[in-house]
């Protein structure tokens, strides 16, 4: 019997590499126990990367789901992982230093016991003060090593970065083929490489499905030494993802390897539940695409993770590039054709830049640039037009050091427009900036949190995090679904009338007693901003006010407890008998602390109505 292999699943990766958003607080509550049931697991992702924002855009705060999530499979035994950015944290631009380092004592605390910590140009100066302040912390480095192919990847390459790493204290190496294009016998000579001098150090596989290499890759890992491999589940295993752990186990398992068991009745209770997060509202921000491996990949090297983003832009530039070739009377192309000239200016891009592991956020920066390419040159203009900033930092060095020599094009470009290039530590770029952040805080009144964890927050994703705070994020994110579900109707065939009608199937309408203006703020002092979607109400609970033609002013209320899932009123005016909102009854009511005394209320014709007389009129 050969060695012992483990599995990591990759719940948080399967839901980036198929969507725009991640599970809620009590989604993760509800399917954590259903992991620990299927007794195959050693290792759980759990948040980083994108979880942290996600969960901010709408609306929710992540450092609740962080530690409810970890706290129900720490109980079981279960080791949980984060994804580190390196220079970048958790986000898509650099971090200071102390923002970093806090970091690490806020995910201890919250309970995540393994860091993967990746730096998109694999450079170690970017990567070893996370494993430092990691091992500060009491949390396992995981260093990583950015996979792809190119002539200056090589095996040697790799090794050298590994021992580093290991050198600055890294406790584990990760391959992280973000791509899937790693070819599976590079892969295992490289385990084997670093087993060979470091046979103690734990090597753990990430690697994605996309291109289709990645069973095979699996394959060749454990066979030259690998202890972990990252898995997913259905319903969102293969397409751009990871391959399932039931393919995976039996493989190894019939190859000779000592591989767990898998409980197949909680196997398909988790598959059912995962199905139900995507039918309550994830599903409706999955790319149909992303669901689909494509050989395509292999040539361009894009991580599958981007592919939904990535045909979103796509489509944008599609309508224009056809505006303009039917303006001169040229044919159309079809976004299949789009497609094949992105893929094949990546191409082009990618090596004249450096060959930077197209990893985030550098994958996207050579992707847009690579769009604007093929867009400029359909309308008959050069290349190179439109370089954002944070490329440029990219191209100069400020990120860190590029794996390969940019090309004479690109340098020449650079002097042109003024540019210096250097060759100083990357973070030296990025000054400490907690302070800062506590003194927002304090101004705000708003709370450190336990472990300073609401302080991280503002500081790692301030935009975020202060939409989250005004309650901004979540109304936005609920009027972002609204569409999305109307949208996805309207997909289907329904007409949007119907669309309307098959959305509503369920709720109850809120109608206006009285014709008149609509006043949104309960207390009368703001009239203009309406109920988020999604906020609820109980029986009793004062909605709005319409104000009519008379000058009277009179106080809506709901008949229901639930979830408002809809405001209809379009502008400002509305008639008796429309609907005002329209809600989603809770299944037990819940009666309110105040009685039902709606009131009429006679008020002068001012901008700031006073009240002057009492009516009992209940909706």
């Amino acid at each position: 019997m050969k060695k012992e292999i483990k599995f990591s699943l990759i719940y948080r990766d399967m839901w980036q590499s198929s969507g725009k958003y991640q599970p809620r607080v009590d989604q993760l509550k509800k399917i954590a126990p259903v992991f620990v049931e299927m007794g195959c697991f050693a290792r759980v992702e759990t948040n980083g990367g994108a979880f942290e924002q996600v969960n901010l855009l709408y609306g929710e705060n992540p450092n609740h789901a962080v530690r409810e999530f970890t706290g129900i499979l720490h109980k079981a035994g279960i080791q949980t992982h984060m994804l580190d950015r390196g220079l970048n944290g958790l986000r898509m631009y650099p971090v200071p230093a102390d923002v970093r380092r806090l970091m690490y004592h806020v995910k201890h605390a919250q309970g995540v016991d393994i860091t993967r910590i990746f730096d998109g140009l694999n450079d170690a100066r970017n990567i070893i003060p996370s494993i430092k302040y990691a091992l500060e912390a009491g949390m396992i480095p995981q260093a990583t090593l950015c996979i792809t192919y190119s002539p200056v990847h090589t095996i040697e390459y790799y090794a050298k970065l590994a021992d580093k790493l290991i050198e600055a204290g890294a406790k584990e190496i990760c391959l992280k083929d973000m791509a899937g294009i790693g070819r599976p016998r590079f892969l295992g000579n490289l385990v084997k490489e670093i087993k060979t001098k470091h046979p103690e150090i734990i090597i753990q596989y990430h690697g994605h499905s996309g291109p289709g290499f990645s069973v095979a890759s699996m394959l060749e890992v454990c066979e030259n030494g690998a202890d972990i491999v990252d898995v997913a589940m259905e319903p969102l295993s293969w397409g751009k993802v990871h391959p399932d752990v039931i393919t995976i186990r039996e493989m190894l398992h019939d190859a000779g390897f000592q591989v767990p068991e898998i409980n197949m009745n909680a196997y398909m209770k988790a598959r059912a539940l995962t199905q139900e997060f995507m039918d309550d509202f994830l599903g409706y921000f999955i790319n149909p695409s992303n669901k689909h491996m494509s050989s395509l990949l292999i040539s361009c090297g894009l991580p599958g993770g981007m592919m939904g983003s990535m045909m979103a832009d796509l489509k944008g530039v599609h309508a224009g590039i056809n505006m303009f070739l039917r303006s001169k009377g040229e044919p159309e192309l079809s976004i299949d054709d789009l497609l094949i000239k992105l893929f094949d200016e990546v191409s082009y891009v990618w090596p004249r830049f450096g060959y930077p592991p197209l990893v985030t956020p550098f994958s996207q920066y050579v992707k847009n640039v690579a769009l604007m390419n093929v867009y400029n040159m359909v309308r008959g203009e050069g290349r190179w037009q439109a370089i954002d900033q944070n490329t440029w930092n990219m191209i100069l060095g400020k990120s860190g050091r590029l794996p390969g020599p940019l090309d004479p094009e690109i340098i020449a470009l650079a002097k042109e427009k003024g540019y210096e290039f250097t060759d100083e530590d990357p973070q030296g770029n990025y000054p400490d900036a907690l302070d800062e952040y506590r003194k927002e805080m304090d101004e705000n009144g708003w709370e450190y949190g336990p472990d300073d964890e609401e302080l991280f927050e503002l500081a790692m994703h301030d935009r975020q995090y202060r939409d989250y705070k005004s309650g901004v994020a979540k109304q936005r994110f609920e009027e972002e679904l609204d569409k999305a579900k109307t949208e996805a109707l309207v997909k289907q065939g329904y007409s949007e009338e119907d669309a309307l009608k098959a959305k509503r199937a369920g709720t109850e309408a809120i109608q206006a007693p009285v014709s008149g203006t609509i006043i949104w703020e309960v207390d009368l002092e703001d009239r203009s901003t309406p109920p988020a979607v999604g906020g609820k109400l109980k029986t009793n609970q004062p909605l709005c006010h319409i104000q009519t033609p008379a000058g009277y002013i009179e106080e809506v209320f709901s008949n229901f407890t639930g979830k408002i899932t809809e405001v209809a009123v379009q502008g400002a005016t509305i008639r008796k008998g429309d609907a005002i909102a329209y809600v989603r009854p809770a299944e037990e009511e819940e009666i309110w602390a105040c009685k039902p005394s709606d009131r009429l209320v006679r008020v002068e014709k001012t901008d700031k109505p006073r009240k002057v007389e009492r009516r009992s009129h209940f909706n």
